[in-house]
């Protein structure tokens, strides 16, 4: 993933409204006046500022180049050969809500809490609400999963959480407080988009859905165990996991640290949770990944154990800011602080959802290792009885970005056809009552267009 211009990782590793009428910069054309009805009418509730445009197009095919989009924050995320729709028209709003943290510059506002929201001219009764992964901004997942709603009827929202960047850990007063405004931005968010689709369309609407991919996996998980109201379902894809005792990126990610360090071995990494059939892909989160996640996190809910690595921030060079610290190789979250595992009990996750979910999570993932994560989130919501509200599909082959299967065609497959054909069985499950096909592994086929395709009922054992 990436976390600004120029690094690319992460994510895996959330009354005084200024309204700007129609923008149409040079690359965006203006819509038609039907598409755009009720334009001059709309105003996001609680947004202390916004800007919305009537557009030809609010897809990545007609976006990429005006300041409706940020290609550059989406590098890695999807394989190039990923084919998205085109061709939607409709209202684009960008704005942010108050906040006082400064971390995202997108459109030269230096605020944060910034928010996207589109509405297309054809609405199927629904909405779609997402968070942006890693530390990246709201546009991040426009060709993931706007472009893919939008063009089924969907309104979208994207939020970039509250704060963003390497430092996102710099927001708020205290330990966990950057985190736990994801959550509250994801649910703000929510309840403006769904009265701001009241305003567009003269009624609110029938379904709501809650998705994302990473840290945004997380703040749905979060959203349908503590906000069931607003959501009629939600679609998880290798949601990051945070629980009190662990585990958590806390207890899987020092162990890499310290093989980095040339202090673990590899069964280290395995008895940690890593798959063995991913060792290929440890090189590449070595540099980009491991010890930059671990120490940003460890600065958000544990910024005692080691302030000074390396300085106050993560960075100020490309190479500081990937480089881990070599302290993190010896961290060990059990033996830490009562007030560090306060911090994360506030935003940890209990398995009580309220709404359907369903869980993606590939076996190859190099970030947030399976065994360590939906494996055990899987578990906590059947010991919570809510296992008939959750289906969870392995992706064999799959890791974290897919943007590593340009890389690896020979040896990974990308997730997002799956997460896609998920999408669709939610989408039955709660409009049309069927159920969608039991846990299971879904094996990658030996033939076929694998980058666009993938059926979740194809062959593979069941879970």
């Amino acid at each position: 993933m990436r976390l600004f211009r120029g690094v690319p990782l992460l994510a895996a590793l959330l009354a005084g409204v200024t309204v700007v009428g129609p923008v149409a910069p040079a690359g965006a054309d203006t819509g038609s006046p039907a598409a755009c009805a009720r334009q001059d009418r709309l105003t996001v509730p609680g947004a202390a500022h916004q800007e919305t445009a009537c557009l030809a197009d609010l897809t990545t095919a007609a976006l990429a180049g005006t300041p409706y989009t940020d290609m550059a924050d989406q590098a890695g995320l999807a394989s190039k050969g990923t084919a998205n729709p085109s061709g939607v028209p409709g209202i684009q709003i960008d704005g942010y809500f108050p906040d006082d943290s400064r971390l995202n510059a997108t459109h030269g506002w230096a605020h944060d809490a910034q928010f996207v929201i589109r509405l297309p001219a054809d609405w199927n009764g629904g909405l779609v609400v997402t968070g942006a992964p890693g530390t990246r901004r709201q546009y991040s997942t426009d060709a993931l999963i706007s472009d893919h709603v939008l063009a089924q009827g969907f309104p979208y929202a994207a939020t970039d959480k509250g704060n963003t960047g390497p430092d996102f850990f710099t927001d708020g007063r205290g330990p966990g407080d950057a985190v736990a405004e994801w959550n509250h931005r994801v649910t703000e968010l929510t309840r403006a988009a769904r009265k701001t689709v009241r305003q567009r369309y003269g009624r609110a609407p029938e379904r709501t859905y809650m998705t994302g991919i990473s840290n945004a996996g997380y703040l749905t998980r979060w959203q349908l165990e503590n906000r069931p109201e607003l959501y009629d379902g939600g679609v998880d894809w290798e949601g990051v996991l945070w629980t009190t005792r662990g585990p958590n990126l806390l207890t899987t990610l020092p162990v890499t640290v310290a093989r980095s360090l040339g202090r673990a071995s590899d069964e280290d990494l395995f008895d940690a949770g890593f798959a063995p059939g991913s060792r290929f892909l440890w090189p590449y989160h070595e540099k980009a990944y491991w010890g930059l996640t671990q120490k940003i996190f460890r600065a958000e809910f544990d910024p005692a154990y080691d302030p000074h690595c390396p300085g106050a921030t993560a960075g100020t060079t490309v190479e500081r800011i990937l480089a881990p610290c070599a302290s993190d190789a010896a961290y060990d979250y059990a033996s830490r602080p009562r007030s560090v595992h306060r911090a994360v009990e506030r935003v940890a996750l209990t398995g009580r959802i309220g709404k359907p979910l369903i869980t993606l999570h590939g076996d190859l993932d190099t970030l947030l290792p399976i065994a360590a994560d939906s494996d055990v989130y899987a578990r906590m919501i059947d010991d919570r009885g809510r296992g008939g509200l959750h289906r969870y599909y392995t992706i064999q082959d799959g890791t974290h970005t897919d943007g590593l299967f340009d890389t690896y065609p020979d040896r990974l497959r990308p997730i997002l056809p799956c997460y896609r054909s998920a999408f669709a069985a939610m989408r039955r499950w709660v409009e049309g009552d069927v159920a969608p096909p039991a846990d299971r592994t879904v094996s990658r086929p030996a033939t076929g267009d694998v980058v666009n395709t993938c059926a979740l009922e194809g062959p593979g054992p069941a879970r």
